[in-house]
């Protein structure tokens, strides 16, 4: 048990602590900096969902368009 209560100590007070250590690099707030990557993750998942959604509609109109042929003699 005390390996595991160090490694999370060692984490928190090395690993957490990256947002006010940017913060005080920039001279801004922590709140901003959290609120911006915050903000960022949330953009970064919807441009990937939104290029899926695109790339499944180009998908099903390319079915759409060129008709499947079962045989060589469907011509």
């Amino acid at each position: 048990m005390k390996i595991i209560h160090d490694i999370r100590h060692y984490f928190e007070r090395h690993g957490f602590n990256v947002s006010s250590r940017f913060a005080d690099k920039l001279g801004m707030g922590v709140k901003s900096i959290r609120l911006t990557f915050i903000y960022l993750s949330f953009a970064t998942l919807g441009v990937s969902f939104f290029i899926y959604l695109t790339l499944a509609f180009l998908l099903k109109l390319k079915d759409m368009l060129y008709r499947k042929r079962t045989s060589v003699f469907d011509l």
